[in-house]
């Protein structure tokens, strides 16, 4: 362990911008850590239980007192950046290690990498359904986090014992030999078994950190909705670490010390994870949400033909018994959706079918029932005009670093690597996460002078799409002056522009800010707008808006290339940049995220929050 800390510091002292990336994460950490001690500093109550409906562990009421709060919360953005670490640690480097060590081309690397990332966010609605229906949270957390850290230490194994050979191959030089079926068979075992590890982890760790607040507190409540700027900057210094620090050490060859590190920051996370439980705050599992949502369809459908009076609402189903079975507060019945609200008429077929205390479920559904489904159709407008911003953020890893290849790269004698400028992406979600809980909310509420603070989720949502286009636009006008300043006449266009990489800063910038916007509204906005027993899938959401943003990206590419390349054009995005007009793209996106801004306005307009029963007296609605 000495020697291995020796080796690491040398490392880091022998490279400058290994150095400036590790005290750069020592600094967010410590404000991290300050920050986070500020938030927590409010008085202990007696033992007064919890208002939302939360249990302690051993499954009676959760004592304010003892359980939850800042203390579970930060252990659980300290599991979140350590197990971010790990997961970045081996997928940020994974096409380099399937080419340099596996041995398989550009192409075929970049096309298995697309579907091992697919795959994760596949996984992630599998955990969130579990999560949801069965095992909840805690558990699904802890099950999923085993198999991520199994997943990662097989991974090294196998690349130790089997794929590193000959020893030193892997680098950017010595390639290394052929597999064996059975070697290539472990290999692809391992990164799918982390692939199911952190897809089934991530939606939930999320949503249990948040199960921590009682939002029905004052105190606790604005707790809450601190707790997601904190989880999305946990996540940034864990992916800031990984793609500097490690991703050097793999870089240079050194694939099983990297891959033990990330194996190694897994199993930390899983201990500091279980090491909280008796301190944690549980939500009790609702049951299967498809056969709920089914129920409500069904039993709509076949009173499509009833006739419901004037004063319909009278006499609808409401289950006294629904909230106690499951702790879930129950959902007010709202207005809109009028086709389902037929589930829970209360027919005369209904009072004779009844059977003892209870109705035939797929005739007769409670209103908090139905209203669960129209919760998910309201969500869903908003949730896909968000695909469009994920298409924007997608270039971050993409065309942002092969536009920084084609620049100037160098600074005296030492090269930057292209992809290293995400750094300023995720420096500008710290600062900016700050900015906004520190001096940009404190404003906004004062100059609303209302009992609500700062802006809402849906105002940050579009907020985050106005400076993606400004990103879009940034990104676009560089490019113009790249291409000015290129060499026209090279064969490869990296480093042939002299225009500096550092163009690019804005552009990262406007991106790391949109995100705090964005995605840590949009993670507010899920969890909060999704019913009590179906948080998770709230967090799946985004994972999976994510994902269809790169599915978007790709056919947008290929469309455009497909128009562009005709009669024998080079076309706007081609092998090499200086004969192409990548900027032109930069600027279609600019349109398209503003045409989709106008859309997001009017589902955000036409939006109509949840109405919990214990908020029946306040008003929740949310507008842009």
């Amino acid at each position: 362990m000495l020697s291995l800390f020796s080796f690491i510091s040398l490392s880091l002292c022998n490279n400058t911008f290994l150095y400036l990336a590790f005290s750069t994460y020592f600094l967010l950490f410590i404000s991290l850590m300050s920050q986070l001690c500020k938030e927590s500093k409010f008085e202990e109550e007696a033992e007064e239980v919890t208002l939302d409906g939360s249990v302690a562990f051993h499954g009676g009421p959760a004592i304010r007192a003892k359980s939850g709060r800042w203390v579970a919360g930060i252990i659980i953005l300290l599991n979140q950046a350590l197990a971010t670490l790990a997961f970045f640690g081996m997928g940020v480097n994974l096409v380099l290690f399937l080419t340099r060590v596996v041995g398989q081309n550009n192409a075929d690397a970049a096309n298995n990498v697309s579907k091992w990332t697919g795959t994760v966010y596949i996984f992630s609605l599998v955990g969130a359904f579990l999560s949801d229906s069965y095992w909840g949270r805690y558990k699904t957390c802890a099950v999923f986090q085993v198999i991520f850290v199994i997943g990662l230490m097989s991974l090294s194994l196998s690349s130790y014992l089997f794929l590193l050979k000959p020893k030193g191959c892997g680098n950017e030089t010595i390639h290394c030999g052929k597999h064996s079926r059975l070697e290539m068979g472990m290999f692809y075992l391992s990164i799918y078994l982390v692939a199911l590890g952190n897809g089934g982890y991530q939606p939930n760790i999320a949503t249990f950190g948040a199960d921590q607040f009682d939002e029905e507190h004052s105190k606790e409540g604005h707790s809450k909705v601190a707790f997601f700027s904190y989880f999305y900057l946990a996540f940034n210094i864990g992916q800031l670490f990984s793609n500097t620090i490690l991703v050097y050490f793999e870089d240079e060859g050194m694939w099983a010390l990297g891959f033990w590190l990330s194996a190694g920051s897994a199993f930390a996370a899983l201990v500091l994870f279980l090491a909280c439980t008796s301190r944690y705050r549980h939500f009790k599992p609702s049951g299967n949400p498809l056969s709920r949502f089914s129920q409500v369809v069904v039993a709509a459908s076949r009173k499509s033909k009833v006739q419901m009076s004037s004063n319909g609402e009278n006499l609808l189903h409401m289950d006294a018994k629904e909230s106690s079975t499951n702790g879930n507060r129950k959902i007010l019945h709202t207005h809109g959706f009028k086709f389902l609200d037929r589930a829970a008429f209360i027919s005369s077929r209904d009072l004779d079918d009844q059977k003892g205390d209870g109705y035939n479920p797929w005739r007769l559904c409670p209103v908090s029932q139905v209203e669960e489904v129209k919760c998910i159709l309201r969500l869903l407008p908003i949730w896909l005009c968000t695909i469009i911003y994920s298409v924007v953020f997608t270039q971050m890893a993409s065309l942002f670093v092969e536009q920084g290849a084609a620049m100037k790269t160098t600074v005296s004698n030492f090269r930057i690597p292209p992809a290293s400028m995400s750094s300023f992406d995720i420096l500008s979600v710290a600062v900016f996460i700050f900015f906004y809980r520190r001096v940009l909310d404190p404003f906004v509420g004062k100059l609303k002078k209302t009992d609500s603070k700062g802006l809402t989720e849906l105002q940050r949502m579009g907020v985050g799409l106005v400076i993606a286009v400004l990103a879009m636009v940034s990104a676009g006008l560089v490019e113009c002056y790249r291409l000015k300043y290129a060499k026209q006449g090279c064969l490869h266009c990296n480093d042939t522009s002299t225009l500096s990489i550092f163009w690019q800063i804005p552009q990262y910038a406007f991106i790391g800010a949109s995100e705090v916007f964005m995605y840590v509204g949009q993670l507010e906005f899920f969890n909060a707008q999704t019913p009590d027993g179906l948080k998770s899938f709230g967090s799946a959401l985004c994972m999976t808006s994510i994902s269809l943003g790169n599915y978007v990206s790709s056919l947008l590419v290929s469309v455009v290339m497909k128009i562009s390349t005709e009669d024998h054009m080079p076309g706007w995005i081609p092998g090499n940049l200086n004969k192409g007009h990548l900027d032109r793209f930069y600027f279609l996106l600019a349109a398209l995220t503003s045409i989709d801004l106008i859309a997001y306005i009017a589902c955000a307009k036409w939006y109509k929050c949840i109405q919990l029963e214990e908020k029946s007296g306040e008003n929740n609605e949310s507008k842009v």
